[in-house]
């Protein structure tokens, strides 16, 4: 907390704690409507799964969806997934992002996000949509593609659509950030709300707390109550090499359904100028710190950040300047440049894939199980 030099709370940070107890009052009201009835959520005429969480920033809730569609297309499910299209031209309207073949939304119409999906996805046929009202959205699915699942992207907060599943997902590291509502703190909800959830996920399970805080698994134990908890971990990815020249096209974004096992000595001796524009940029930096990769230069941006022309020139400047001879970036920043045709220095495109480790398998089979329930 800022304090002034008499040791008291700044001016700002009484207002924004000020904020976020109004913003709390106003969850509370709109929580206890929905338990009431009084607001009342609408059930689509199919099973509907809901990845999310309750702490602004990155969780892992896209790789997840990615991950989720993959499994239940292997299961032998038909599925679509739904986002929002934060910040996409298309959110309010909503709309097909992609018919599980052809992508027909770029990010700016789309958002950044769900159009990565829908290039993802394309090798198993998964259709995305995007729109504000999840329900309209979801009889748009049903619709155009009759799928036997949805699965929401973002969606815990989405109460006005039914759900069957609840996925939440809490940062191994700081699962409740620093326990303080938007938009004094990170917290999107309250703690309590995460009664809802019906399957609980830690991710970046491999790293320890960043601020050592004994109680948060206590704390999460109250909230567990029988209901699963799994483990996952972020496995990076070199999704594509683009060499100087190369034009690029969206099928640059569709991995393998599988993880994928590229091997990262190819940039092992290479000198990178990187850049993002995500939740965590450091986490990506230190991340290819840790393949061993010759960072000379970083360059970080806002999450969602839109590259313009000079950012790219900036960008590339920048590489000359610090000497390197490959950018790298992640999968999520290099949706965003569509409009770029030509790279005039190798590009490396990484990206995560959610690993469950040996708990794979009991994930898959806990949820197939839920899947069979009757309606």
């Amino acid at each position: 907390m800022h304090t002034d030099p008499n040791g008291r709370p700044s001016y700002l940070e009484s207002i924004m704690f000020g904020l976020s107890i109004i913003y709390g009052a106003g969850l509370k009201i709109r929580a206890s409507g929905y338990k009431s009835g009084l607001l009342g959520s609408k059930k689509l005429p199919c099973k509907v799964i809901s990845v999310g969480n309750i702490t602004a920033g990155g969780t892992g809730k896209t790789p997840m969806t990615i991950y989720l569609a993959r499994r239940i297309h292997q299961m032998g499910y038909r599925a679509a997934v739904i986002s929002r299209g934060y910040r996409g031209r298309a959110e309010k309207s909503g709309g097909i992002v992609s018919n599980g073949r052809e992508v027909f939304m770029g990010p700016q119409l789309a958002g950044d996000e769900p159009y990565m999906m829908a290039t993802y996805l394309k090798t198993i046929e998964v259709p995305v949509l995007v729109g504000r009202d999840r329900y309209r959205s979801g009889l748009l699915a049903l619709d155009k593609f009759n799928p036997d699942v949805i699965i929401l992207d973002d969606g815990f907060q989405h109460l006005k659509l039914a759900r069957d599943i609840n996925l939440i997902l809490l940062d191994n590291r700081r699962p409740f950030g620093n326990k303080f509502l938007l938009p004094r703190g990170t917290l999107r909800e309250p703690v309590p709300s995460l009664r809802r959830a019906d399957i609980f996920i830690l991710t970046r399970s491999d790293s320890g707390p960043e601020v050592p805080e004994t109680n948060n698994l206590t704390v999460l134990d109250r909230y567990l109550n029988g209901r699963r908890l799994y483990k996952t971990t972020h496995v990076p990815v070199l999704y594509t090499w683009l060499k100087t020249g190369r034009q690029t096209t969206d099928a640059d974004l569709a991995p393998s359904n599988s993880l994928s096992t590229w091997n990262f000595s190819v940039l092992k001796g290479r000198k990178i100028l990187a850049f993002s524009g995500i939740a965590n940029n450091d986490e990506f930096k230190q991340t290819l710190v840790d393949l061993g990769c010759d960072v000379t230069g970083f360059m970080g941006f806002q999450d969602h950040h839109r590259y313009s022309d000079n950012d790219i020139v900036k960008i590339l400047e920048s590489a000359k300047n610090t000497g390197a001879d490959c950018l790298c970036t992640t999968d999520k920043d290099y949706a965003r440049m569509e409009y770029m045709t030509q790279w005039p220095i190798d590009l490396a495109v990484i990206g995560v894939e959610i690993s469950f480790g040996n708990e794979d398998a009991d994930f898959n089979a806990f949820i197939k199980s839920r899947l069979e329930r009757s309606k």
